[in-house]
């Protein structure tokens, strides 16, 4: 019982720094991207409703918290770019797609 509460507590540790990393990455690129800044795609791209579409939310940024931990911010990073960006990207097309035939609202 202990072990899976030790485990339980490093993995909301990891998830705790992960989801800063994922904060940072996904600040950094929207400005480089679209070079201002925009809250509601920071929200969209850094929720847990979109985090739920790669796995657990919390087991997927504490996931990036150990890539931070061990590889440091660049791999990190190239974790992000590579398998959760494109997911985004992907959704992001969707979603643009809905708000041109109006079938979405805000």
């Amino acid at each position: 019982m202990k072990h899976n509460e030790e485990q339980l507590t490093r993995e909301r540790e990891e998830a705790w720094i992960g989801d800063a990393v994922l904060a940072l990455f996904v600040r950094e690129w929207i400005l480089k991207e679209d070079e201002e800044l925009d809250g509601d795609k920071f929200i969209r791209f850094t929720s847990n409703e979109f985090l739920r579409a790669t796995g657990n939310p919390t087991r997927v940024e504490a996931g990036i918290g150990r890539i931070y931990r061990s590889e440091g911010l660049q791999g990190a990073f190239d974790f992000i770019r590579g398998n959760l960006l494109p997911i985004f990207l992907r959704q992001e097309k969707v979603r643009e797609r809905r708000l041109g035939s109006g079938n979405l609202r805000g």
